[in-house]
């Protein structure tokens, strides 16, 4: 089918670990509205599928493989955005992973694994930007013209509230909160929008457990446990006042909300994204 929408046509975004889960979902959210998209996954196939089914949309998509962490990754990304569609409109600092255990078994290998891809990386994918993006909105400028563009970086209630097990997590993920303050002030001058999206529980790869097992990923070369106990899954959705967790579609309608025209006077925010639960 075509595109539904052109509310974002002519955009061109980028979204990080958009092969799978929730980025897949924006990927595709934005694409539906008209969005060209950069793609990016650690792995070929699943960043393959996410642009196979933007094109299905109508839409068009690049991929971009390989970790937000790698050396250069950020200045591919940006520069993949400008190659394909010839400009940068949307960011969104999604990739990542979660590595837990209590403080005194935690390992400055974890430490530094969760800083890196939920805090660094997406800095790292900023910095690259801000030429593009002063370059396009001085042009604009002396065209008499005022273009928004767009930033969401993903955050967490882990962040926001802290999370038993996860001190390297939560502490990168407030760090993506003082990141996009700062960035809201820094580039207000480009008209950029600048804006954090904190969720609580979404049913993805990295909270859904298969029944009778314990699942885990692998992410350079690590395997990694994933999933919640379904006892404390469970226990946990009855907490939230929607009584269930969000679905990965409704993440990413969250995100989107902040790529729209609808949000150009929103900036330096965190949307907590959570069923109105607040813990």
């Amino acid at each position: 089918m075509s595109t539904t929408s052109t509310k974002l046509a002519g955009k061109t975004a980028i979204v990080s670990g958009s092969g799978r889960g929730i980025g897949r979902e924006i990927a595709l959210k934005l694409a539906s509205e008209g969005a060209n998209v950069v793609v990016n996954d650690l792995d070929v196939t699943p960043a393959t599928e996410t642009v196979e089914l933007i094109e299905k949309l109508g839409g068009k998509a690049v991929a971009v493989v390989g970790s937000v962490t790698a050396e250069g990754f950020a200045e591919r990304f940006v520069n993949a955005a400008v190659e394909n569609f010839g400009g940068l409109d949307i960011i969104v600092n999604n990739a990542g992973y979660t590595w837990d255990s209590v403080v005194q078994k935690h390992t400055d290998e974890q430490w530094d694994a969760m800083l890196d891809v939920h805090l660094k990386a997406p800095f790292q994918i900023l910095r690259a930007a801000q030429p593009v993006i002063s370059r396009l909105a001085k042009q604009e400028a002396a065209r008499g013209e005022r273009v928004n563009r767009k930033v969401v970086n993903i955050s967490s209630s882990a962040g926001t509230n802290g999370n038993t097990g996860q001190a390297s997590y939560s502490s990168a993920k407030a760090g993506v909160i003082g990141l996009t303050k700062t960035l809201a002030k820094e580039w207000g001058r480009y008209n950029v929008n600048v804006n954090a999206v904190a969720f609580g529980l979404i049913h993805t790869r990295l909270t859904d457990a298969p029944a009778g097992g314990q699942a885990t990923i692998t992410v350079e070369g690590r395997e990694l446990p994933v999933g919640v106990n379904p006892q404390l899954l469970a226990a946990a959705s009855a907490m939230i006042p929607l009584g269930r967790g969000g679905s990965a579609a409704e993440g990413a309608g969250a995100v989107y909300l902040l790529c729209t025209p609808e949000s150009d006077y929103i900036s330096g925010q965190v949307l907590s994204v959570n069923g109105g639960g607040n813990f």
